[in-house]
């Protein structure tokens, strides 16, 4: 064999190494499991994110994705109780399949099972919702609904037949309706949306008498409040004047009442201090006094004695005569 032989099957022999090298060597993203397959078999270990080795072209792997998802579905047909076809343009699905529930759930449904879980479930609900409903239900007055019914609908069966595999969220777009009967709509919808503006309209009317009337009264309930504190306050000051006159007429009373309990004291002390001076001797002291102050006494040689003014009963003569007598004596 020559050199040049040698070097020829030394090079297929590294070409086929590297052929096999390169089938059994893969790589797994991060937020991703790989599931393989040995003859169509589904192996039980699964592995996580990195560089693995397999053996060529007998083992075959999938990635399968563990972190949040969206799938979309699209172009659903959907016919409403009327007869009304109508086209759901697209809906997601936020969906996520936990690390543990990979291999049972891939065991179940192969790798590709949100065909059978989530697409085809997306189909059936839609048009169960669909077949009960009318067209203005659906495409109207109950649309705000449809994305979660949609969620409770899917999970509630996805909870007995994949428990690892959740859904997050659905959003469900606007469907496409005949051209003639949207149209309808959205003359409808224009109409309602005059009315809604002319009893918003009222709405704003209404509330600006409200708001005046409340004014009218807040300032008819505030003259009130002053002139109920002005007339408080007048009767206060009438109280208070009317106290102020009680209290001066009390003191005046008792100022009197002392004077006259004074005078009566005084007047009283006086009658028992004269009670007490009236004795015979003081009244006899008296009578001579008296006498002393109101008598005339005459002095002359035919007057022996002297005579004080006064009734003398052994003469029988008046004193008034007598008097003139001793003057014409004299």
């Amino acid at each position: 064999m020559t050199m040049t032989h040698v070097g020829a099957v030394v090079g297929a022999v590294t070409a086929v190494m590297a052929i096999l090298l390169h089938a059994s060597i893969h790589k797994i993203e991060e937020g991703h499991l790989a599931v393989y397959y040995r003859g169509g078999a589904l192996l039980t270990t699964p592995n996580g994110p990195g560089y693995h080795i397999m053996l060529p072209f007998i083992t075959t792997f999938r990635s399968v994705q563990t972190t949040l998802q969206t799938d979309e579905v699209k172009n659903v047909p959907c016919g409403t109780s009327g007869g009304v076809m109508i086209y759901f343009d697209r809906i997601e699905v936020v969906n996520m399949l936990v690390p543990s529930a990979v291999v049972d759930t891939v065991k179940n449904y192969t790798a590709d099972y949100d065909k059978t879980l989530i697409f085809n479930k997306i189909h059936h609900e839609l048009n169960q919702f669909c077949s009960v409903h009318t067209l203005q239900e659906v495409y109207i007055e109950l649309f705000d609904i449809i994305d979660e019914n949609l969620k409770i609908a899917l999970q509630k069966d996805l909870n007995a037949m994949a428990p690892g595999l959740t859904i997050q969220a659905v959003r469900v777009t606007k469907p496409k309706i005949p051209e003639a009967i949207r149209r309808n709509f959205e003359l409808m919808e224009a109409e309602k949306t005059r009315l809604m503006i002319t009893v918003q309209t009222q709405k704003v009317v209404e509330k600006e008498a409200e708001t005046e009337r409340k004014k009218a009264i807040i300032e008819a309930q505030k003259v009130a409040e002053v002139a109920q504190i002005h007339f408080q306050q007048k009767v206060m000051e009438k109280e208070t004047d009317k106290k102020i006159s009680e209290i001066e007429d009390t003191a005046f009373l008792a100022k009197m009442k002392a004077r006259a309990d004074a005078e009566y004291y005084t007047a009283a002390k006086m009658a028992e201090a004269n009670r007490l001076k009236l004795t015979p001797e003081y009244l006899e002291l008296m009578k001579y006094q008296a006498i002393a102050a109101n008598s005339k006494i005459y002095f002359g040689q035919d007057i022996p004695n002297m005579f004080v003014e006064g009734h003398n009963p052994s003469s029988g003569q008046d004193p008034e005569t007598l008097k003139v007598s001793q003057k014409a004596g004299h």
